[in-house]
């Protein structure tokens, strides 16, 4: 009887979908994401973010306080 393991098969290529990194739709997606690296992070997501660690910070020295 023989083995059907997956390793013991030939590797077949895919065939190409036009999808790859090198594809004008990778290049375009590529692009578009480098646009948005380049972008900088608004005032008021700073602010919200200042305010979360503001407050995770109180409340773990509260917790520490009431020795939890």
């Amino acid at each position: 009887m023989k083995d059907n393991n997956l390793n013991d098969q030939p590797m077949r290529s895919q065939p190409d979908d036009g999808l790859g990194p090198t594809s004008d739709i990778g290049s375009r997606l590529r692009a578009l994401y480098g646009a948005v690296q380049e972008e900088g992070v608004p005032d008021q997501l700073l602010d919200l973010l200042e305010k979360l660690d503001n407050a995770e910070r109180l409340h773990s020295e509260r917790s520490q306080q009431r020795g939890e």
